[in-house]
């Protein structure tokens, strides 16, 4: 076993505190990574807090990870030693259902589903999986990205995440050039969106409650700025998106962002409300109007990601932390306090 340096929180809601925990050794399959930087996203606050219901505590969170192989197994043919790689939400699935076979192993539903990278078990129902605020993490090879020449380490670790979370359903939907998107909200997910949807060639609308916001809108690449405590500008945007991307993991009024769709127009949730959302039945049917969901992506599709935004030098705007900081930036990311990711950085552990 690998003794291995984290940060965990206890039990639910408990700050998170350094603490020591074992990985497996790695198998002919698996590498050994040196973890560099971690991203932290606003899941790891709720699962952390308890507040989406059942936790293994300890916890050690993370799931925005950045580092270098050290080791790699007899059969490990992927990656070498050396090697700049990431890991992002999950770290194994069946691998033989049709969703996995396809390259969506996000969606995996048998044999245990999708095993993600921390709060889960491993296929051995036994092993406890911990995340990336730590020294070290050991991967099956498959589940490991290769993070491109041309991004900075610090600022691909969101890309893991809040990167393949925005990324996912704008290749589904096939958006670019000729659509109007919209994002509805801008922070650690919406930046990303904005930057993505920009880098597709699609006409960007940003829709956020802080007007402030306007100038750091436009400078990630949104063509327009409505402030939807606006009435009158929000209005103005009424049936003018094909697309509407909502970041917001808040309650609020999904009506109003429906309202702003053409016939056809879809509402994508990638932002998940603690509590259900209302919607009226008639603006949906008048225009025939869309909400949907989306989660993250697979393997192949967040390879993807990453060599598009090494391609179109599309990277995270991050505030780089110390460790011993996190239950700090934990409190400012709920006050929407961050431009627009934390990231952690391991030498700091």
């Amino acid at each position: 076993m690998i003794s291995v340096r984290g940060y965990a929180a206890d039990r639910a809601g408990a700050p998170l505190t350094p603490y020591r925990f074992e990985r497996r050794e790695p198998g002919d399959k698996d590498v050994l990574i040196d973890i560099q930087y971690c991203g932290i996203c606003h899941s790891d606050i709720h699962a952390a807090r308890g507040e989406w219901g059942e936790a293994l505590f300890p916890m050690v969170p993370g799931h925005e990870i950045v580092g270098r192989v050290a080791r790699a197994g007899s059969r490990a043919t992927r990656f070498k030693p050396g090697d700049l790689v990431g890991v992002g939400c999950f770290v194994d699935s069946c691998r033989t259902c049709p969703e996995c076979k396809e390259g969506r192993e996000q969606f995996c539903h048998t044999d245990g589903g999708t095993v993600f990278t921390y709060n889960d078990l491993e296929k051995d129902e036994k092993t406890r999986t911990y995340g990336g605020y730590s020294s070290q993490i050991v991967v099956d090879e498959g589940y490991v990205l290769k993070v491109p020449a041309g991004l900075s380490p610090e600022k691909a670790a969101p890309l893991l995440c809040a990167g393949i979370t925005t990324y996912s359903p704008l290749r589904h939907w096939k958006v670019g050039k000729g659509h109007r998107l919209g994002v509805l909200g801008l922070g650690g997910l919406g930046h990303m969106a904005v930057k993505l949807g920009a880098s597709l060639g699609a006409e960007v609308t940003v829709l956020s409650s802080t007007p402030a916001k306007e100038s750091e809108a436009k400078r990630l690449g949104a063509h327009h700025f409505v402030p939807t405590s606006d009435a009158a500008k929000v209005s103005a945007f009424t049936g003018e998106l094909d697309f509407i991307i909502d970041t917001v993991s808040a309650p609020h009024d999904l009506n109003r962002a429906v309202s702003l769709l053409r016939r056809d127009g879809t509402l994508i949730l990638v932002g998940a409300s603690p509590t259900p959302l209302s919607v009226a039945a008639f603006p949906l049917i008048m225009l025939r109007r869309k909400i949907s969901g989306s989660l993250i992506g697979g393997i192949r599709e967040t390879q993807e990601m990453l060599d598009h935004c090494a391609a179109h030098t599309v990277q995270a705007d991050v505030e780089v932390i110390p460790m011993a900081d996190v239950n700090k930036a934990y409190d400012r990311v709920v006050k929407s306090d961050v431009r627009y990711r934390f990231v952690i950085d391991m030498k700091t552990l």
